[in-house]
């Protein structure tokens, strides 16, 4: 099971950076964009700590609140179930 989460954990994190990556791209072209839900639902599906490292990287979204409040407690949320599934 723990081989499957880590697994799991890569993909999303991956993901999710790339699609903020993508998204701040298509803002600068002023083409389609990915929604807010879609950026948020990668994060709260695991993929918490590539939508952080993307919002930064890429500077996109860091002044919206519910990112800067949202990231950073799904990254915790997921730590503490990280922590529960590899150490318990």
């Amino acid at each position: 099971m723990q081989e499957i989460v880590l697994i799991y954990g890569i993909v999303i994190n991956i993901a999710a950076f790339l699609l903020y990556g993508v998204d701040k791209k298509r803002a600068r072209k002023r083409q389609w964009r990915i929604s807010e839900k879609t950026l948020l639902g990668a994060a709260a599906m695991g993929g918490s700590l590539g939508a952080f490292f993307g919002m930064y990287c890429f500077r996109h979204k860091t002044k919206h609140w519910r990112f800067r409040l949202l990231l950073p407690l799904f990254l915790l949320l997921h730590t503490g179930i990280i922590i529960w599934i590899f150490w318990m």
